[in-house]
């Protein structure tokens, strides 16, 4: 049976993949910083799906989360999902910097170390995936949240080019505005955004899972999304903020 670990796995697009994999059969290792939550989610998925789903509780944004998960990535996974995050309410110039470097370290430190310690494994069994969660942000210039996205995006593609294995794969998925709690917890005012742009986070995942099984490095789970990345990096940054303002950033 294979295995899967996902980080920020309690909620959103973290619980989504949860849900999917355990359908799917895998047995699932859960992060998460909430360690009641995290059990209670492990013991509806065996529950509901009869997988084994161990509840493993981390703060990856601290040294020592970021150590405890890493070594368990390299004893052996089959799928990585690197999806823990967060927003802030604020503009970057408005953000205290222990905050913004907090941010770095979740969405790159942990991202980079993880990844770095699953692969090994997988290369030598001649299989294993690696799903990093960006965003459709990662192609604009708004901000430490756009910019550590990006970061992901370009790790993640620059991985799945040197990697000679045929059926071991690393890719970045850039959703859009997904119905999670990740706008309420951040405090962003999602007031402005038309329901249109709205994606529901088990579609968003059953799109990243058909694309990585396609051997994409980088997937954008949405028509409306991929015309939107498409010419975001052609965009005026001013036009951006701007937009960004309205939408509710």
């Amino acid at each position: 049976m294979p295995t899967a670990l996902i980080t920020g796995a309690t909620a959103g697009l973290g619980a989504a993949f949860a849900r999917r994999l355990a359908a799917d059969g895998f047995s699932l290792v859960l992060v998460a910083r909430d360690a009641g939550r995290l059990a209670e989610s492990a013991a509806e998925l065996y529950r509901r799906y009869g997988v084994a789903a161990e509840a493993l509780p981390a703060d990856l944004s601290a040294e020592d989360g970021i150590a405890a998960v890493a070594e368990q990535v390299g004893q052996g996974v089959d799928l990585l999902v690197n999806n823990a995050g967060f927003g802030h309410p604020g503009a970057a110039l408005e953000v205290p910097v222990a905050d913004e470097v907090t941010m770095l370290r979740l969405h790159c430190e942990a991202v980079l170390r993880l990844t770095l310690a699953a692969l090994p494994g997988m290369r030598a069994r001649g299989r294993g995936a690696v799903v990093n969660v960006a965003s459709v942000a990662a192609f604009f210039a708004h901000g430490t949240y756009s910019a550590s996205k990006a970061w992901v995006v370009n790790f993640s593609e620059s991985l799945a080019g040197q990697i000679p294995e045929k059926n071991v794969r690393v890719m970045a998925l850039c959703p859009g505005f997904v119905r999670t709690e990740f706008h309420r917890r951040a405090e962003i005012d999602t007031a402005g955004i038309p329901g249109y742009l709205w994606l529901d986070a088990g579609r968003v995942v059953d799109a990243a899972l058909r694309d990585l099984a396609r051997g994409r490095t980088v997937s954008v789970p949405d028509p409306r999304y991929k015309v939107i990345s498409a010419v975001g990096r052609h965009v005026p940054h001013r036009v951006v903020d701007l937009v960004a303002t309205r939408l509710g950033r």
